[in-house]
């Protein structure tokens, strides 16, 4: 796409171990436009944290192998550029928000000094007016009293806080382009879960930064995404607009996804919600066909012996499915929108 900022094509990560090769992430393609959230959706382990870290080069190689794809940012091939290079881009272009705060700050530094020192190297700022960037961002992701905050550890902040000051250090970065944000809202409660959302949706206004965000809570994704890349097993098996998912699911395994949430107009009087069946694959032993298949409600004799090619249903609305038009597809209007509402909820 011409106007994207970030394209990911034909990207193929494996991970080489005692017990096998995992082929992690299998072709997956996407792209993102400045100033757009795109949502990577998937249960734990379908490859989306593989993919965010395969495009910011933290990817330990080994075990981790790219072994073919491109990755293409502002113009240029990540995966063609030196280590040094690519540290220089993460700290100056893209920025990442990682799952657990606690376990990405430094717990021996003051708040106040990591992100401070983001301005020290990038900006070549001194350390007084460092310290200053970073009491000013504190105070724009609305940490109250953010002078005092600065000055102390992460510990001694509440979940929801080390998560914005998290979004600071993101923010430091001088030309901020690209912020991939990995599950940023899976430790919180739902208010403050509400309250990061509201955040980075009006940073996003007036910074107008692209967001990778990468999540496995279809209500998330309601709430903030403008498009959505939704992967099981390593690959990409619906891509499409908030409004196409929500309204038109194509592929068994999206369908199934909306139809866990909770707030699905379906369940109304019902005592259980609906589950997929079977468990996820080995991704050390996945054949050439759909991974989706022991698990499908209505698998065909090709969808265990070869993946299917992309089915387009108008516009950017894609699923990887032999037969994305059995079963229910999409609801009455009323019903899929009050879906989406759901989630939203």
């Amino acid at each position: 796409m011409a106007d994207a900022l970030l394209q990911v094509e034909d990207l193929h990560v494996s991970f080489h171990t005692v017990r096998g090769v995992v082929r992690a992430v299998r072709g997956i393609n996407l792209d993102i436009r400045p100033g757009e959230t795109v949502a990577l959706v998937g249960e734990s382990g379908c490859g989306k944290s593989v993919t965010a870290h395969a495009i910011t080069g933290l990817l330990p190689t080994p075990p981790a192998n790219v072994e073919q794809g491109r990755i293409m940012f502002d113009g240029r091939d990540l995966l063609q550029l030196g280590d040094r290079e690519r540290r220089a881009l993460r700290g100056v272009r893209i920025s990442m928000i990682f799952q657990e705060p606690m376990t990405s700050l430094n717990p021996v530094f003051k708040i106040g000094e990591q992100i401070a020192d983001v301005f020290r190297v990038h900006h070549k700022l001194n350390k007084k007016e460092a310290w200053n960037r970073a009491v000013e961002l504190l105070d724009l992701v609305k940490i109250p009293e953010p002078e005092r905050r600065a000055h102390e550890y992460a510990h001694q902040l509440s979940g929801g806080m080390r998560q914005r000051a998290m979004i600071a250090m993101a923010l430091a970065s001088p030309e901020p382009g690209l912020i991939i944000a990995d599950e940023p809202t899976t430790a919180l409660d739902v208010t403050i879960q509400a309250q990061i959302l509201h955040l980075l949706s009006q940073l996003q206004e007036r910074v107008g930064v692209a967001i990778l965000l990468i999540t496995h809570d279809m209500g998330v994704v309601a709430q903030v995404a403008h498009r959505v890349t939704v992967m099981y097993a390593g690959r990409a098996v619906e891509q499409g607009s908030v409004e196409q998912i929500f309204r038109e699911p194509r592929h068994p395994y999206t369908r199934g996804l909306l139809n866990s949430l909770p707030g699905n107009p379906k369940y109304r009087g019902a005592r259980r919600l609906e589950a997929i069946p079977g468990t996820v694959p080995d991704l050390r032993t996945l054949g050439s066909g759909c991974p989706f298949v022991n698990r499908c409600p209505h698998p065909g004799d090709e969808c265990a012996t070869q993946f299917p090619e992309a089915v387009s249903s108008g516009g950017d609305h894609m699923a990887w499915c032999w037969y994305p038009d059995s079963g229910v597809i999409g609801q009455p209007d009323a019903d899929s929108q009050a879906t989406q509402e759901a989630g939203r909820g």
